[in-house]
């Protein structure tokens, strides 16, 4: 699961996911790293844990506003 949360963590720095974005679902999550749903729901509820990510019943799951960033110019 570490580089599960790694990866994702990296796709929110480097701008792939920005602030106040919605991640895929859980199952497209799941799909896209070969991993179970239940895998990808502890690596969210980390990142929920952290500030990384909010809930938003009905609505799902973004990075949160203050999310870390990389400068433009560091990628």
């Amino acid at each position: 699961m570490d580089e599960l949360l790694d990866d994702l963590q990296s796709k929110i720095k480097d701008g792939t996911y920005p602030p106040g974005s919605q991640l895929p679902s859980g199952r497209v999550l799941a799909d896209s790293y070969d991993v179970s749903h239940s895998t990808i729901q502890r690596a969210v509820a980390t990142l929920r844990e952290q500030g990384v990510l909010v809930g938003r019943p009905g609505r799902g799951v973004f990075v949160a506003d203050n999310a870390p960033r990389s400068p433009r110019g560091n990628r």
